[in-house]
């Protein structure tokens, strides 16, 4: 227990700090003082947290005082050593909170990591894990297993010295699982040396392990029932090797006896789950509870496993080690045999001899399962043998005596057989390559104590003492190490010696000895043994204990606690001893030869794979007899206690030559509930496991360390501005000597200050008093500030008041002024309305008088008017009367002209409702009576028509007749007019005249009568007309609401089809799309696995000829479509140096070229494939682009039949109408001052406007009918073709529906066309959308060329007000050259489509010419490659040329293509050219010399130009593919040679940005489409090595950069930090910054642009290497508790905001990259946003889409304040959020997959530059390359 000065307890044990007092229940509980402590108290008020108050009484004696609490600020630290205050009650509580609140099941305590079993599976030891722990630090990440891992194997690595991680802890606390994850890391991170697995092979050892020596016990269904340390081997480039493994006392016992609750060893209940196989049936098995060894304990199965797969697995892991069929059947039937020999039943015959019954079924099966025989067997289970000096007699047993050597028999068997388990693994992990060094991964048993010990207990406390003893002197080492490091004087520290223990067990006389010695005895036993080691060490030795009650028993005080061991038993189990006739019995075996190996003593088993095992092999130190010496005797043979203790001996000798790991196990609670607590058995095991014990050395010295840097940024605020000194490891004195008086409590050392337990608490404390004083002094001054803005407000608002107040009083007086106005007012206007009426009546008697006189006058002036207007009227009546007559037949002849029209679209309707009542049959069966009444209707207009027409005919004759009859009146009137002239000249005419005029009248009175009658049936007609019209207007509506009802259910299905074939061709095409990403992704991966093994082979190559001195590596020359997996030769001498290499390789590993041979063919077959998968998607792109393109034209075809018909319909109507309108016009257009029914009279323009409109609705209805005609003929042509459409198929539904109508056929295919109508519909729509996005697409095209037009004139124009006026005047004649070529150049487009033309006309001649020459000649030549041509018999055609007129094109000789590539490509140096030269040289020269061997015909000179080009890419890429610099030239060069071989190969596709002249420099002979996939693929391994080389270089930036430097100073402060090294957050000299990733990035960035580079491929060089940051620093801040603060998400958030700064100035914001981030911004922001109520966890849980539900709650779980004012998540706010999450349907993956690449597209860029303008510079050495 700690003790303090009266000076500190009186500082430090004041009010309200808070102590650790004892308690039965929780061991140690909180509680908080009231009182200040002072000196010479003898008690301590306190109050728990449960708001009790006690008092806490001091021990009288020691005075000592309660331990102190740590700050909150220091709970839950990573490093158990952080803790200010280093004591058990600390350790427990720190463990819990980490444990339970946080879910942390790791934590550092010095150099020892405490694992807390969770009893469930956590998501933490994934890949993604396992390379976030890979290369890192061990105290920069969170503590794990792996961390451990990752420390020894660099340690390894750097110091070259071997490395143990010894796992220790009580059984069920999880060693044996911890272990396996260490050695998985191994495995994953080291990989192997060779193609033999043996990474793999080592992890297969853990079944096959446990299933022979794990078994289920009362506190783990798993426990490890043996000790076993694996060593693995590693070469001198470690990488595993292979391994060997040692076991130690293994607990023979559990095969024939197992407690309540517990089991046997798990291979027992395998084989009986998996007895029903057919395999199995020799065994004779059935179920576990049928066997006695197997049902003792009463719990044959274990919950949540199936021992039928887990045999499966043992049995995969045997076959994977090699052990084959036949060994691992003959393993299963000793465990079957040892099954069977349990149940043998022995029975009493008298009470010194048994018997077994004859024909025992399970002694049967015993001997079968063996090969032995019934009788011997039989016999010797029974008797024994007795040998003396002089003779042999054989000895019966008792039942008693029996059973025990029957049990005894088992034990050994399964003993003998797991030792040669073990020996067979060790012989498959065993390598013929020398091994450089190891880890060894020990786990042990922890100490262990139950109510009944025995010698099992006994040896395992005994190794604990041991491994305990090794632990003390090395943490004693290292805390030594450290203070002579830093200089700190060294003072002695004491610590537990447990020295003494040891020499009580194993010294001369301690209990080992004297237990062999009695064993050595003829009648020793295990009481005299007891009273011999009371004799010897009960007064001699302290650590040993006699019981009071018992005389069989003895006590040893170890290291953690006193142990009772019993000691019965402890004699024949270190004898160990069987009876040998039953061993020679089976050794006799004929038939079983694998028995006969298990007890062979004089040679090794032989191996199951057939193998001679290896010499160089380690000695295994299993416990067994020692085979060393061939003696029999007893007096030799070694006692299991000598075995275990030399085993130890050795082991300890082991773990002191290596640097060792502690890794202890503790078992949280004995019920296995998952992330339970219990505090009295977590510090019953913290104190055996030793991690107190390194808590008490740390806290005898200085346990907590900082650095001047850390110290400084911590406690800056302790300090004034004067104590501030630049140096500060001077300040930092200064300041801690005012600050602390006592100057044993620190120590300066070189690069920390170190300080004793409980100093940094005070420092803690004085720091947070000092801010809350601040806090006190900016609360004082902001409350002054709320209080003089309230006085503020109050005095503005009682000023508001005030005025408010004035100016209602000042307006209630404008109110009474006003009011006194208005009275005023309105007595001036009383009076003056009172004058003014006055006025006014005098003013009317005036007026009255005028009036009268005025009248008089007006009166007769009317007379006069009225007789003159009168006569007027006579002469209007008369005219009137002539013009109504006129009206009256022009009204006539316009109802009849109505009638006739009407008549004609009553004909229309009704031929249109015919058609129409086809289309809507499937409507009659829910109107059967409106068909009846349609055919009324129809007779009646019949009818009516018929009576139209007659009336029509006697109108015509009347209308005849009169129209006769008026001319002939006319022209008699002319004749009277004429004779009246005469008669007036001739008086004596007049009477004659007279009576023909009154003859005349008569005749007009006989013809108004007849008009009138005509008229009156007219009117009648009318009638009757206007209400059969408004019948068929009614019928009409009613057949016009059933068009629209059926209208809107056709539009409604079509708007439905219409979504749903939206949403499908959507879900299609993102399916495709994802479909097509992930081949890409997969093809991508394919090459990069290619690529890494072409490298493995190249470098066992290198090896092999590394062997021989002057040998070279061959490259073999392959097809042109397999060029990019071969090498071409590239020297003559080669040939007989690649035999020699083949000599070489076939005599140091044969199988293994031929595997990796093997591998190369099944990875290009694979990727054939793949491609084959990728040209089918393209094929059905291009299919269903085709059938819309065929579904586009049948509608159009529609569109155009409906389009035909209606205009030829219309037409004959039109027709037919003008006809009709003519006829009747020109029958009723006449003399227009003749007959009332004339043309323009009323009743005609009547009749005419009703037949108009008759006219219209009757064409309305024809076009309707007309759509739907159309629609149904196209759509019966269409329906052929559905099933074809993947987007359109839905024809069952309505199959279904056409098959369930039960109508007539014409309903049916009414129905069916409705449904092709829809569909037609739908379809049409479509094409509309398709046109609209085509237009679209082409508008914005044409907006990019002319804000690209734009952009350029306004560069131009800017580059040219820049130059002087000189220069400016050039600069416009250049521009208008340049404008009047592209005109020229529009204008050649005819001439250049002419050239294509010619040039495949050309092709197609070759073709036939080099057909022609076969069949004439008769024979074939030799194989060409794809695009040779036979030369042509006839003249070559040659394109002319003008002098000096260079067409693009460079020559070379063959000899030189070496020279070439030599000087191109392999010592071409990339900075000089990507600064002095054209981006993309070297690809253009190679281009041209292409080129010129295409012109010339050369196939082969192509092939090899092509093959030798990608194979010295290749070559200089291996050799310097760690320079980004050349990567991305070469990157930049091989796209731009791609997309040269595009741009020029005469495809349609790629010359629509190409020049006339550009044209005329396509390949003309050579289709180099394949070449052009190999350089593509090519293109993306070189892509994918520029990411991992930037990657490289980004890694160790990532992390320093993003999180740990403080880009905002003074944001964030550090924490108290433990005795393993921290990161710290501020940035030291050397550390990597922000700027640094920055300024990295605008390195790739400049040299990817001066290279040339694609700016597309930039964009997706930058999200790559975006996503890369976010995902890494992610990564670190969900495995680092130490980052996850709110002050480290304004740091994250800042640096991101930098990043995307640098996007925008580079103008890459839409390439994607942002988006990689968002994770990343989602968690900066999570660290800062509010995290308490439900409404914070609902805003928390709609911020952070973009994180998983383990990331946000892992976050959480890490949230750490870095100081007090900060508040901790609570636990129920964490459980709120994954209930809220818990319906994400997402991966469980914790991490972001930093290996992930995103696939890559190279988009087609063609190049402007044209090829004859390219000049080579002298300084390539190119000089023997010609222009042509």
């Amino acid at each position: 227990m700690e003790r303090v000065t009266a000076m500190a307890a009186s500082e430090l044990y004041t009010k309200r700090a808070r102590v650790w007092i004892p308690d039965a229940e929780e061991v140690w509980k909180s509680a908080e003082l009231t009182k200040d402590y002072k000196d010479g108290d003898t008690a301590l008020q306190l109050i728990l947290e449960d708001v009790t108050s006690i008092e806490h009484k001091l021990d009288p004696k020691t005075k000592n005082l309660p331990h102190l609490r740590n700050p909150d600020i220091l709970v839950g630290e990573n490093d158990l050593t952080a803790l200010s205050y280093l004591h058990e009650p600390a350790v427990l509580h720190n463990l819990k909170v980490r444990f339970m609140d946080s879910k942390l099941i790791y934590t550092y305590c010095g150099i020892v990591l405490v694992a807390i079993n969770p009893y469930e599976t956590l998501p933490i030891y994934g890949t993604d894990i396992i390379s976030a722990y890979s290369g890192q630090n061990m105290g920069d990440m969170d503590p794990h297993i792996f961390a451990v891992a990752e420390e020894a194997y660099k340690q390894m690595a750097r110091d070259e010295r071997n490395q143990s991680i010894i796992v220790s802890g009580e059984s069920g606390a999880g060693k044996t699982v911890s272990a396996k994850y260490a050695m998985r890391y191994f495995a994953t991170v080291s990989g192997s040396a060779s193609e033999t697995n043996v990474e793999e092979k080592v992890l297969a050892s853990n079944p096959i392990m446990e299933a022979i020596g794990n078994a289920k016990t009362t506190r783990n269904d798993n426990s490890s029932r043996f000790g076993k340390y694996i060593e693995i081997g590693f070469d001198n480039r470690y990488r595993i090797i292979g391994a060997h493994m040692r076991t130690y006392l293994l607990e023979k016992s559990r095969v024939v006896f197992q407690a309540d609750e517990e089991r046997n060893y798990h291979i027992f209940y395998q084989l009986c789950a998996s007895a029903d196989l057919p395999e199995f049936k020799i065994l004779r098995l059935s179920s576990a509870n049928d066997f006695l060894y197997t049902r003792q304990g009463r719990s044959p199965v274990i919950d949540g496993v199936d021992d039928t797969k887990e045999l499966c697995i043992t049995r995969k892991a045997f076959t994977l080690l090699g052990i084959n069929d036949s060994y691992q059947m003959g393993l299963f039937q000793v465990l079957a045999a040892i099954l069977h020999l349990g149940n043998v039943d022995i029975k009493e015959r008298d009470s010194d001899s048994c018997i077994i019954p004859p024909n025992n079924r399970h002694l049967t099966a015993f001997c079968e399962l063996v090969g032995v025989t019934y009788q011997d067997m039989s016999q010797w289970l029974c008797h024994r043998k007795l040998k003396t000096a002089t003779e042999t007699y054989v000895k019966t047993l008792s039942r008693l005596q029996a059973t025990n050597s029957r049990d005894a028999l088992s034990k050994h068997i399964y003993a003998k057989l797991f030792n040669w388990i073990v020996e067979h693994v060790n012989k498959a992990l065993i390598t013929n390559i020398k091994q450089h060094s190891f880890i060894g991964v020990l786990d042990i048993y922890g100490f262990e104590t139950f109510e009944i010990n025995s010698f099992e207990q006994f040896c395992i406390n005994y190794a604990n003492e041991k491994l305990q003893q090794q632990f003390n002197m090395h943490v004693f080492k290292l805390e030594q190490e450290e203070y002579m490091k830093e200089q700190i004087p060294w003072t002695l520290i004491d610590f537990y010696d447990n020295q003494p223990c040891i020499n009580l067990i194993e010294a001369k006389m301690g209990i080992l000895d004297l237990l062999d010695e009695e064993c050595k005895m003829p009648k020793g036993s295990d009481d005299s043994w007891a009273q011999k080691l009371y004799n010897t060490h009960l007064k001699t030795c302290n650590l040993f204990e006699k019981p009071r009650m018992s005389n069989r028993a003895f006590i040893i005080q170890h290291f953690a606690d006193k142990v009772e061991y019993q000691c019965d038993g402890f004699l024949e189990k270190n004898k160990d001893t069987v009876n040998e006739e039953q061993i020679n019995v089976l050794k006799a075996s004929k038939k079983f030869d694998l028995l006969v190996e298990l007890f062979h003593d004089e040679e090794k088993a032989i191996s199951p794979t057939g193998q001679v095992p290896g010499t160089g092999g380690r000695t295994r130190l299993s416990i067994k007899p020692d085979k060393s010496r061939d003696k029999s005797s007893k007096e030799h043979k070694k006692t299991v206690g000598c075995q275990f203790r030399n085993s130890l001996q050795m082991l300890m000798e082991t773990l002191n030559a290596t640097t060792p790991h502690y890794v202890r196990c503790i078992k949280p609670n004995d019920f296995k509930m998952a992330f339970s607590f219990d505090p009295k058995r977590a510090v019953q095991q913290l104190r055996a496991c030793g991690v107190l014990e390194t808590i008490r050395i740390s806290a005898a010295g200085f346990p907590s360390r900082w650095t001047y840097q850390e110290f400084f940024s911590r406690y800056r605020v302790l300090m004034v501005q004067k104590d501030v000194l630049p140096d500060k490891k001077l300040t930092c004195k200064n300041v801690l000597e005012k600050l602390v008086q006592d100057q044993d409590k620190y120590q300066f050392g070189k690069t920390k200050i170190f300080f004793r337990a409980g100093q940094v608490a005070y420092l803690e404390k004085l720091r947070a008093d000092k801010l809350r004083v601040a806090c006190i002094r900016i609360q004082k001054t902001i409350r002054c500030w709320l209080a003089r803005k309230k006085y503020l407000r109050q005095r503005s608002a009682a000023i508001t008041i005030q005025r408010f107040t004035r100016g209602y009083q000042a307006r209630c007086l404008a109110k009474f002024m006003r009011r006194t106005q208005a009275a005023t007012m309105i007595q001036k206007y009383q009076r003056m309305c009172v004058e003014r009426k006055r006025y006014r009546k005098k003013q009317a008697a005036a007026l009255a008088l005028q009036k009268i006189l005025r009248a008089y006058q007006a009166r007769q002036k009317y007379q006069t008017l009225l007789r003159e207007s009168k006569s007027v009227i006579i002469q209007r009546h008369v005219r009137g009367w002539l013009a109504r007559c006129w009206y009256k037949r022009c009204l006539v002849s316009i109802v009849y002209l109505q009638c006739c029209i009407r008549r004609m679209r009553a004909r229309r309707e009704l031929k249109k409702l015919k058609i129409e009542a086809r289309s809507v049959e499937h409507f009659k069966k829910l109107n059967r009576g409106m068909e009846n009444k349609i055919m009324q209707l129809q007779r009646k207009i019949d009818e009516q028509h018929k009576d139209n027409r007659l009336m029509s005919d006697k109108l015509n004759s009347l209308e005849t007749s009169y129209t006769t009859e008026s001319e002939r009146m006319r022209a008699e009137l002319t004749r009277l007019r004429g004779a009246e002239e005469d008669a007036k000249n001739k008086g004596n005419q007049v009477s004659s005249l007279q009576e023909e005029l009154e003859r005349l009248r008569k005749e007009l009175s006989t013809t108004q009568q007849e008009k009138k009658n005509i008229e009156d049936w007219t009117q009648a007609y009318k009638d009757k007309m206007e209400k059969m019209v408004s019948e068929l207007k009614e019928q009409n509506g009613l057949l016009k609401t059933e068009k629209n009802d059926l209208n809107r259910l056709i539009q409604e299905q079509s708007q439905q089809m219409n979504e749903k074939m939206v949403r499908a061709i959507a879900q299609e095409t993102q399916q495709l799309e994802t479909d097509l990403n992930e081949e890409r992704s997969r093809y991508q991966n394919l090459l990069t696995e290619h690529l890494r093994l072409e490298e493995k082979y190249d470098d066992l190559k290198e090896e092999m000829r590394g062997s021989k001195p002057g040998h070279r590596r061959r490259d073999s020359t392959h097809s042109s479509n397999e060029s990019e997996y071969t090498y071409n030769s590239e020297y003559t001498d080669l040939e007989e140096g690649s035999r020699a290499v083949e000599d070489v390789t076939r005599g140091i590993d044969t199988s293994l070229t031929l595997k990796l041979q093997k591998r190369l063919t099944e990875l290009e077959q694979e990727k054939q494939s793949l491609r084959n998968e990728l040209e089918n998607k393209d094929e059905q792109f291009q299919r269903a682009r085709a059938r819309d393109n065929v579904e586009f034209k049948k509608a159009r075809g529609a569109e155009l039949e409906y389009e035909s018909l209606k205009r030829q319909e219309l037409e004959s109507e039109n027709k037919k109408l003008k006809h009709d309108l003519a006829a009747m016009r020109k029958s009723l257009l006449g003399d227009a001052a003749t007959g009332a029914g004339a043309p323009g009279s009323p009743a005609y323009k009547v009749l005419l406007d009703q037949l108009n409109s008759s006219c219209e609705e009757l064409e309305v209805r024809k076009e309707e009918v007309l759509i739907l005609r159309s629609q149904l003929v196209s759509q019966k042509e269409a329906m052929h073709h559905k099933d074809e459409k993947e987007t359109m198929t839905e024809p069952s539904v309505y199959a279904d529906d056409v098959s369930k109508l039960k109508d007539t056929d014409e309903i049916k295919q009414a129905y069916v066309g409705l449904k092709d109508t829809n569909r037609l519909l739908e379809h049409q729509l479509q094409t509309q959308r398709r046109t609209h996005d085509s237009e679209v697409e082409t508008l914005r095209g044409e907006l990019q060329n002319v804000k690209e037009e734009n952009n350029r004139q306004q560069q131009l124009l800017a580059q040219n007000l820049q130059l002087p006026p000189e220069a400016r005047i050039e600069a416009s004649l250049q521009h208008e050259i340049t404008r009047l070529t592209n005109e020229n150049l529009d204008l050649m487009e005819q001439l250049e489509k002419q050239d294509r033309t010619i040039r495949k006309l050309k092709k197609q001649l070759k073709v036939y010419s080099k057909r022609i020459g076969e069949m004439g000649a008769g024979q074939t030549e030799g194989q060409t490659s794809p695009g040779q041509m036979v030369d042509e018999p006839i003249h070559p055609v040659n394109i002319p040329r003008r002098e000096k007129d260079f067409q693009g094109m460079l020559e070379y000789k063959k000899e030189d293509e070496l020279k070439l590539v030599k000087n191109l490509i392999l010592e071409l140096k990339p900075r000089g050219v990507a600064v002095n030269l054209i981006p993309g040289l070297p690809a253009y020269i190679l281009f041209m010399c292409l080129r010129h061997a295409d012109y010339v015909n050369d196939d082969q000179k192509v092939r090899t130009l092509l093959t030798s080009t990608i194979n010295s890419i290749k070559k200089i890429l291996k050799k310097r593919g760690d320079d980004v610099e050349t990567v991305s030239f070469w990157l930049a060069n091989t796209c731009r040679f791609l997309h040269c071989l595009k741009q020029y190969s005469g495809d349609e596709a790629f010359m629509k940005h190409n020049t006339s002249r550009q044209n005329e420099h396509c390949l003309s002979n050579f289709d180099l489409a394949e070449y052009r996939q190999v350089i593509s693929d090519l293109a993306i391994q070189i892509y994918q090595q520029l990411i991992k080389c930037m990657e490289n270089i980004l890694w160790p930036m990532i992390v320093s950069g993003m999180l740990e430097h403080e880009t905002i100073q003074g944001v964030s402060g550090v924490k108290p930090t433990g005795l393993r090294k921290r990161t710290s957050s501020i940035a030291d000299e050397g550390t990597y910054t922000l700027d640094s990733i920055i300024r990295q990035l605008n390195a790739f960035h400049s040299t990817m642009c001066q290279h040339g580079t694609d700016p597309e491929l930039i964009k997706q060089v930058v999200k790559q290497q975006f996503y890369i940051i976010g995902a890494v620093t992610l990564n670190n801040l969900l495995l680092r508790k130490d980052m996850c603060s709110w002050s480290k998400g304004m740091q994250i958030r800042y640096n991101v905001s930098q990043l995307e700064e640098w996007l925008r100035d580079k103008g890459l914001m839409v390439c994607g990259a942002k988006e990689t981030l968002e994770p990343l911004i989602q968690a900066a922001q999570l660290l800062q946003v509010k995290k308490k109520t439900d409404e914070d966890a609902e805003a928390i849980c709609s911020m952070c889409q973009g994180l998983t539900t383990a990331q946000i709650v892992k976050v959480l779980n890490l949230y750490t304040p870095v100081n007090e004012f900060e508040e901790r998540v609570s636990v129920a706010f964490i459980r709120t959020i994954q209930t809220r999450l818990r319906d994400r349907c997402e991966s469980p993956q914790l991490l972001m997959d930093t290996k992930m690449i995103y696939p890559v597209t190279f988009p087609f860029s063609p190049s402007s530059l044209a090829l004859e303008t390219i000049q080579i510079p002298s300084s390539l050495n190119l000089a023997f390359l010609t222009r042509v």
